[in-house]
């Protein structure tokens, strides 16, 4: 029923889109108005809210009749971009994996009707499908127990649902996209990990793809022996504005070598690619690096999904020209064959060398930036 992420867990669900009529609710809407919501249901609901998983719906009735019924059952909030209509479910998952950006197999499906289930799964077989029945089964199920719990987690809803407002004020914005965005009052933080936060740097790993220039997931206890070694830093990336916080959106893992300074993770949020975090990261690192008269060598490994980060390695300035300074380079245990499936490349499990000799960078013109000092 569940599709694997490998190894011996599933694959963590990122989103799960609820029928209403005899799945969330009890009862059709079109025949009866006050159809009731089980308070074990709503338990549910609220449950796997509270541990990062993203909730909408598809369901076919009157949008304007079904939403104001889940407002008066007090669960409206908890679903985002809802839709309700008349359309096939497939085409209405799509529209939510897209405007997510969630690859299908983080999406799930829950519907009472079989042909519905079917429908999905024969237009977007990635996406896992459950019957109403097993409602109240699936906090138990692994798919939908994430390996950890953080703050950012925990109000992740809240965080997209402001993002859904910013983007709707930056389409609707004249002028150059710049000006919006300074109109923003972005404010990004770069600060060495404590403890406290690994947990935030682990599940960043974990649900990064796109944006995560190795595939690769650093456990808890390898990031934790890092913090304690004065040649590596271990950085995360938080992000806030006008609208609220973006939440931590960014980490990077550095060790420091003779002249070279060892880029071996960087992985941001899809959430912010378009407001230049990726771009603002490196051109702060090649302008620390270049006040250090450090050359740059970052890891790069291509997924089926990473593409985006190459590019902005590429235009950063990055290339893959072979240099002295990234000699005797070994691969830690995590990178060594880590990403399966991974694209071929210069190593023997695609892992790429990709080199910088920086030069000082310019601030940014539409964020304010606090960052360390590094390796002081």
């Amino acid at each position: 029923m569940s599709d694997t992420a490998g190894d011996d867990r599933p694959a963590t669900v990122k989103c799960l889109v609820w029928d209403l009529d005899n799945t969330l609710w009890q009862g059709t809407l079109l025949e009866d108005e006050q159809v009731a919501l089980a308070d074990e249901v709503r338990k549910v609901v609220i449950e796997l809210d509270s541990r990062g998983i993203l909730q909408s719906v598809s369901s076919k009735n009157d949008h304007d009749h079904a939403w104001a019924r889940l407002e008066a059952l007090g669960v409206a909030e908890y679903f985002v971009l809802p839709q309700i209509g008349w359309g096939a479910k497939s085409d209405a998952v799509r529209r939510i994996a897209d405007r997510l950006n969630f690859a299908h197999s983080a999406i799930a499906f829950i519907d009472d009707q079989p042909a519905e289930r079917a429908e999905v799964a024969f237009h977007l077989p990635e996406v896992r499908g459950y019957p109403a029945e097993q409602a109240l089964d699936l906090p138990g199920l692994p798919e939908f127990t994430p390996a950890t719990s953080t703050v950012d987690s925990r109000r992740r809803r809240a965080m997209y649902q402001a993002g859904f407002r910013r983007e709707a004020e930056r389409a609707e914005a004249a002028g150059p996209d710049e000006e919006f965005l300074r109109s923003l009052d972005m404010v990004m933080r770069i600060g060495r990990a404590t403890g406290e936060e690994l947990s935030r740097v682990e599940e960043l790993t974990l649900r990064t793809s796109q944006m995560n220039a190795t595939g690769v997931h650093y456990s808890d206890a390898r990031l934790r022996s890092l913090l304690a070694d004065p040649d590596h830093e271990v950085l995360v990336v938080t992000l806030t504005d006008r609208f609220g916080p973006h939440g931590a959106v960014g980490v990077l893992l550095l060790e420091r070598h003779p002249e070279m300074w060892h880029l071996k993770l960087l992985a941001t949020s899809c959430r912010v690619v378009s407001y230049g975090a990726g771009a603002t990261l490196l051109n702060w690192l090649a302008d620390a690096a270049a006040g250090a008269g450090a050359h740059l060598v970052a890891d790069f490994r291509a997924t089926e999904r990473n593409r985006m980060m190459e590019i902005a390695y590429r235009f950063a300035g990055f290339d893959d020209q072979p240099c002295p300074c990234a000699a005797g380079l070994s691969d830690d245990a995590e990178t060594s064959g880590a990403a399966a499936g991974a694209a071929a490349g210069s190593g023997a499990d695609g892992l790429q060398r990709l080199h910088l000799v920086p030069e000082a960078r310019p601030a940014s013109t539409t964020l304010r930036l606090e960052a360390p000092a590094l390796f002081v």
